[in-house]
């Protein structure tokens, strides 16, 4: 994958995140980036009769970074003798600190393992969803389990042409946008490439409250095979002629599989990826640049969490965070 220059990969669960570490160093070199490794700790609280950052305070915490520091120069002692990677550990809540850290340096992609990496819980939750709504850069989460090599990676765009213009125009970019990383990591995986459009029926929709002997089974059917060709032809048109030439490279040599199902998006896209053992979604987490933050009817969360493999979610360019430098914010 020829795109990333400066990556950041978060070490929250020591040797647990050694997949996130492993798909951080192999992109990073193959890529020549700049890799940063970081932990989160929390802030340590005041303790009773202590001012926050009294010297007893002030000594604890600074054994807890200087053993998180131990064991992340540990995890990276097999990859310094290949080229140099930089780390430290973070303070504070973290995805507040690793979005800022973001926002300093200028990382432009964030990998990590999920939060529960036991997986008895939900999938993505708490910090995980906050970084998908709200980090600036792509956030790539691994799965624990995760193979060395993707065999199937799925992306899932919407190229359904009946929005607004200033909304099409910014969902057409991020649909692009996935269908290009999607194929990067395809060829650098040697995996298969599957693209999902799933769609809705607006004549299903409007006949549900339309009583009229016009309406015959017949014509409904004709109507909605008709909205289904129309849906083709979108999807046909942005896999021709969508991406740069390089894409369209990758797009020919994967020959990617295009998967066009009619229902809801939420259920749809889960129950393909489940039934085709996707190791690896690429999927856009936003779709407005205007309101920060803003998550399309919580389709993407609502996708997200039901799947149970790794995630690559890409932020539209213009996207803003809430989140600021400043910590009193």
């Amino acid at each position: 994958m020829q795109r990333f220059k400066k990556i950041l990969c978060v070490m929250e669960h020591g040797e647990a995140s050694k997949p996130a570490l492993e798909r951080a160093v192999a992109l990073a070199e193959n890529n020549q980036a700049e890799l940063t490794v970081v932990d989160v700790i929390e802030r340590l609280p005041a303790g009773v009769g202590m001012p926050d950052g009294g010297p007893i305070s002030r000594n604890l915490q600074a054994v807890m970074v200087r053993e998180h520091e131990a064991r992340i120069v540990s995890l990276l002692e097999p990859y310094r003798q290949r080229f140099d990677v930089k780390h430290g550990v973070l303070m504070g809540t973290a995805f507040l600190e690793i979005i800022r850290m973001v926002l300093r340096n200028g990382h432009d992609l964030v990998v990590k393992c999920p939060e529960s990496p036991s997986w008895l819980d939900r999938f993505f939750s708490g910090d995980d969803m906050h970084l998908l709504r709200k980090c600036p850069c792509p956030v790539w989460l691994v799965k624990t389990e995760s193979p060395r090599s993707y065999k199937r990676i799925l992306a899932a765009v919407d190229v359904d042409e009946s929005y607004l213009p200033t909304e099409l125009a910014t969902r057409h970019a991020l649909n692009v946008q996935i269908l290009e990383m999607a194929a990067s990591l395809a060829i650098s995986e040697s995996s298969e490439l599957h693209v999902v459009h799933a769609w809705d029926s607006v004549y299903e929709s409007i006949s549900g409250f339309v009583v009229s002997s016009d309406i015959s089974p017949e014509k409904e059917a004709l109507s909605v095979e008709q909205e289904r060709r129309q849906h083709q032809q979108w999807l046909d048109t942005f896999l021709r002629h969508t991406g740069n030439k390089e894409t369209r490279d990758a797009l020919g040599y994967r020959n990617p599989q295009t998967h066009l199902i009619k229902g809801g998006a939420r259920k749809e896209i889960p129950a393909l990826a489940k039934r085709l053992q996707i190791d690896c979604i690429v999927m856009g987490t936003v779709a407005r640049t205007g309101v920060m933050g803003f998550i399309v009817g919580n389709t993407a969360e609502t996708i997200l969490e039901q799947i149970d493999c790794s995630v690559l979610a890409i932020k539209p360019e213009g996207f803003k965070t809430p989140v600021t430098l400043d910590e009193k914010r």
